[in-house]
């Protein structure tokens, strides 16, 4: 502020200006798949993960299984009618909001990556790559057999 002292009218105006909040959102919340839930009917997107899709499938001894059935099934056993709180970090291009949210004070974006339900989204965020490695090295969830990286399944149906 002290180089706005030459213009106080700026000044004023600029300590008065409201901060932009981003959303708080909480209640219960409807799982749409392992990444997606909506919660106060508003579409929330887990900050920082990618799970597989609904219709993916992964590999384990030569059998295929429905990992993206399995990851929105264990999201919403994780929630199972929880009041969930979300932080919202951001918007993407589909105006959906990309947030934090958390049960009893724990991310449940950190508890989908720990489980192997999902994958640290490295293209947005770091935060969780701690929680994949461990689920890597324990061979939980996805880990446990082959898959193809959410991102690069959709990338592929796409071509």
């Amino acid at each position: 502020m002290r180089r706005l002292a030459k213009f106080p009218i700026l000044a004023a105006a600029l300590a008065l200006a409201p901060v932009s909040a981003l959303a708080e959102l909480s209640g219960p919340a409807t799982v749409i798949d392992g990444d997606t839930i909506e919660v106060d009917q508003e579409r929330v997107r887990l900050h920082g993960i990618d799970a597989p899709e609904r219709a993916q499938s992964c590999g384990v001894e030569n059998n295929s299984w429905p990992c993206g059935r399995d990851a929105g099934r264990a999201l919403a056993k994780r929630i199972a009618g929880q009041r969930v709180l979300c932080e919202e970090k951001a918007r993407d291009r589909y105006g959906r909001s990309v947030a934090v949210c958390r049960i009893k004070g724990h991310d449940l974006g950190a508890w989908m990556v720990s489980q192997g339900w999902a994958l640290a989204y490295r293209r947005y965020s770091n935060d969780y790559a701690d929680e994949e490695a461990e689920a890597k090295s324990a061979r939980k969830g996805v880990w446990r057999g082959e898959f193809t990286p959410p991102w690069e399944w959709r990338r592929q149906r796409r071509d």
